[in-house]
């Protein structure tokens, strides 16, 4: 299989190539038309075909004798529980719980918040909606009340289904507090809360609009799978925006079930029967893509993993898990490893262990830095692929491709781009640059299938957001070279999102939080680097004159503030106080430059700055260690 033929094939001819890929799964009704524009001209992928992501990720495999195969193994090192589905198990799991939904009234188009901790409900959840046409929007349990109700107002979901609590490590955190909360401040009020009450937390059951997950399935009938068009949204997944309002990313059924099962194929290599374990979260892209969907339209074991990388019990158990269940390919990301190096720097955890089964470790996320690349490549002595895609892509749009062949790895890169993706790198004018030289990141339209193909009910937005700013391409947000031998290189967000362990989080969002609070006068937030999770947001405040509050004490309320109203992923590292913020001429706060100071990079003030010595200021709170 030749890379530079078939890539090239993808993006000069990507009808062909897409129709191609489109013949390799199951359709009810194979499409009209491979590639065609929408109402607003925006590009749309199998034009009139029919299908059911739920019957090509189970039924087909049953069908295909293949029933008594594990889909889904959980693994809950902090409950002490592991459970195995087969094909056939899950499979009418799905299609019971897709009955009860249809006993609460719920039909084709109608959306589902999701709000659950890594239990097999999830997943069963979420292919139980994509079973009757219902679109799932899958929250991380980790946000607060507000930001889930952010999304209730913008989805506006016939039901939530919630657990009653989870567990991180040996705290306890209990769900269902959060979803009331967030459902009193919602001003659309869905019609009903399913609740699955886990034995070590339980909660209490609101008469006017709960329902007990258990007592639902008692009542149901399985339900039959749905064809829908390829069009039709198969989930909405919620991302940070630059203006603190979530994007409501969506997913289609056709391109997105294409997409996965070529990128099943050529990216990570793995067939029907093959244990794939991708070690994040639902909440996240990568769950929906490589814990659930992916490898269960590919035939594979996938493997659903309560727990953290440490402490649960020890930073040995990735090795353990993949040495227990024989795991062909592990998917992660670099915060995960940098974690289990600081807890065991020796990698005494995969001594004596087999590993044999294991194929490549995949990892993404976010940069993984070189340090980490060279110690986990040694320890383990199998290929380390580090791969660039985001939630508005899907799947991955810069990889070594697995399937197709390695070629040499270049620490720090991504590699090249994967089918269907024409990646440039691009100066302010929409220019490209030369080999060498930064710049933004770029994709050619069109973008391949699996890719946004808008945003929930703001299209306009859409279009504002990514395509704007170079008139035929996709901007990614992303900043990066290419280097003489078209390996590409990321070197870190252009926009106000920062990335914190893997979480896209924006700073504007938590700007906002912070001006909230009655001493603040002003304040800007920034993302500085970290070892261990890739970034750490820091805020830097000015207080109003009259406070008479001590400094410390509104650091610590500060990032209380942030913690009740985000999230906990989102704790401020730290809070340093200044007298005034550095801005141009027009007001524009110069966060950049700030960034700069904190992760000590050289940079050139620009003439625009009113007054030197704020920076000075900066660099002196900094260095002292501020708050």
């Amino acid at each position: 299989m030749d890379y530079t033929v078939m890539h090239r094939q993808s993006v000069l001819f990507p009808v062909e190539f897409w129709e191609q890929e489109a013949r390799k799964i199951d359709w009810f009704e194979f499409p009209q038309k491979i590639h065609s524009k929408d109402s607003y001209e925006l590009d749309r992928w199998f034009e009139g075909g029919k299908l059911n992501t739920s019957y090509l990720a189970l039924d087909r495999h049953v069908e295909a004798g293949r029933g008594s195969q594990p889909a889904l193994i959980w693994d809950s090192p902090v409950t002490e529980n592991q459970k195995v589905y087969t094909y056939t198990e899950l499979r009418d799991a799905v299609a019971l719980f897709a009955g009860g939904l249809r006993n609460l009234g719920v039909e084709l188009g109608d959306r589902i918040i999701i709000y659950m901790p890594m239990v097999p409900e999830a997943i069963v959840a979420m292919l139980a909606c994509a079973r009757i046409g219902a679109v799932h929007s899958v929250v991380f349990g980790g946000f607060a009340a507000h930001e889930l109700a952010i999304r209730i107002n913008d989805a506006r979901p016939k039901l939530i289904l919630c657990a009653s609590g989870g567990k991180e490590i040996q705290k306890i955190i209990p769900y269902k507090p959060i979803v009331d909360a967030a459902i009193q401040e919602a001003y659309f009020k869905p019609d009903h809360c399913v609740v699955l009450q886990r034995d070590f937390v339980s909660c209490e059951m609101k008469e006017e609009y709960d329902v007990d997950w258990h007592e639902l399935l008692a009542a149901a009938t399985p339900s039959p799978y749905v064809p829908v068009d390829a069009w039709h949204p198969l989930y909405i997944l919620y991302t940070s925006g630059t203006t603190g309002q979530p994007k409501g990313i969506v997913r289609d059924n056709g391109g997105h079930a294409v997409a996965l099962n070529s990128s099943m194929e050529y990216v990570y290599n793995v067939q029907a029967g093959d244990v794939y374990w991708a070690a994040s979260d639902i909440g996240w892209v990568v769950g929906h893509s490589y814990i659930v969907y992916g490898p269960l339209i590919r035939g594979c074991t996938t493997i659903l993993y309560e727990g953290k990388p440490i402490k649960t019990p020890d930073a040995a158990n990735f090795w353990r898990l993949m040495e227990k269940y024989k795991v062909n390919v592990f998917f992660t990301a670099p915060t995960a490893i940098r974690a289990i190096r600081k807890e065991d720097p020796e990698g005494e955890g995969v001594k004596g262990r087999d590993l044999s089964a294991l194929k490549y470790l995949f990892l993404a996320g976010e940069r993984t830095d070189v340090a980490t690349y060279e110690w986990v490549s040694n320890l383990l002595q199998k290929p380390v692929i580090d791969h660039w895609w985001q939630t508005e892509s899907g799947w991955p749009m810069l990889a070594n491709m697995a399937g197709v062949g390695l070629i040499p790895i270049k620490p720090g890169s991504p590699t090249r781009p994967v089918f269907g993706f024409d990646i440039r790198i691009l100066d302010a004018f929409g220019h490209e640059v030369a080999n060498g030289e930064e710049g933004a990141v770029a994709i050619q339209l069109p973008l391949p299938p699996g890719c946004l193909p808008g945003l929930w009910n703001d299209n306009e937005r859409f279009i504002k957001s990514y395509l704007s700013d170079y008139p035929g391409f996709y901007t990614s947000g992303d900043g990066g070279y290419k280097d003489d031998q078209g390996y590409f290189f990321i070197t870190g967000r252009i926009d106000d999102v920062i990335n914190v362990a893997g979480h896209r989080l924006s700073t504007s969002e938590m700007e906002e939080v912070l001006a909230g609070h009655t001493a603040v006068a002003e304040c800007a937030v920034v993302g500085c680097n970290d070892e261990l999770k890739g970034q750490v947001p820091i805020g830097f405040v000015v207080l109003k004159h009259a406070n008479d509050a001590n400094e410390e004490t509104i650091a610590l309320e500060l990032m209380q503030r942030i913690r009740d109203t985000i999230g906990a992923l989102a704790s401020l590292k730290k809070v340093y106080f200044l007298e005034r913020l550095p801005k141009t001429r027009s007001g524009k706060i110069l966060r950049k430059i700030i960034r700069c100071i904190v992760d000590d990079v050289a940079f050139q003030p620009p003439s625009t700055i009113e007054d030197i010595t704020v920076l000075d200021e900066i660099r002196w709170t900094v260095g002292r260690g501020g708050n």
